[in-house]
C-alpha cells in the first residue's frame, strides 16, 4: 500500500524518468564537518534513504569498484541505486532532495540561481575543513604538509617539499 508521503515522493522524483530509490552518501569519515553533516542527515525525515559509507573505505571501493575513490576524498560523492554519481554541490542539493523537510529547498537550489548559491556553500565548507583539520581537505589523500595546495580557481596543486639533505623519499 502507498502512503500519501510515498505517492508524493514517487511524483516529486518523476520516477517513471529517473527512478532513485536509494543514495548511497560517501564522506571523510576524518573530517569533523562532515561526520556532523552525516548524522544531522541520518536524523532527518527521508522520502529517499540515504546510506553512509566511509569514503575510501574498503566497503566503498568493493560496493564501487569502477569509481574515483581519491575525488570521493576530496569532495562528497553521492551515488545514486542506478548508478548516478553526483559530486560537489550537486551531491549536497541531492542529498537535500532526499529529505523531507528540505526538498523543497533542493529544488530552489536546483535552479541558475541556487546553483550558485549551493557552489558557495560548499566552498565555504571547504575552508572550514582546511582550517579546521590536520589532515585537510581529502582526509588522508592531500596534505598541505605534503606539497598540496587547494585553490578553487585552479583545484588541487602539488609542489614538491624542498629535500635540503638530498636523500628525499620519492614517491
Amino acid at each position: 500500500m502507498t502512503t500519501k508521503v510515498d505517492a508524493v515522493a514517487v511524483r516529486d522524483r518523476d520516477a517513471a524518468r529517473v527512478p532513485v530509490r536509494g543514495l548511497t552518501v560517501l564522506y571523510d569519515a576524518q573530517c569533523s564537518l562532515c561526520r556532523f553533516v552525516r548524522e544531522w542527515l541520518g536524523r532527518q525525515l527521508q522520502l529517499v534513504p540515504l546510506e553512509f559509507v566511509a569514503a575510501g573505505s574498503e566497503e566503498a571501493r568493493q560496493r564501487f569498484p569502477s569509481l574515483d575513490h581519491r575525488a570521493a576524498l576530496e569532495e562528497i560523492t553521492v551515488v545514486g541505486d542506478a548508478g548516478q554519481v553526483y559530486r560537489g554541490p550537486a551531491a549536497w542539493v541531492v542529498c537535500l532532495w532526499a529529505l523531507r523537510e528540505q526538498r523543497p529547498l533542493a529544488h530552489r537550489l536546483s535552479t541558475p540561481a541556487g546553483a550558485r548559491l549551493a557552489k558557495g556553500a560548499v566552498l565555504a565548507a571547504a575552508k572550514w575543513r582546511e582550517i579546521h583539520t590536520d589532515s585537510q581537505w581529502g582526509g588522508s589523500a592531500y596534505r598541505h604538509r605534503d606539497g598540496w595546495a587547494y585553490d578553487p580557481r585552479y583545484g588541487w596543486t602539488y609542489t614538491p617539499p624542498a629535500c635540503d639533505s638530498g636523500t628525499c623519499a620519492s614517491r
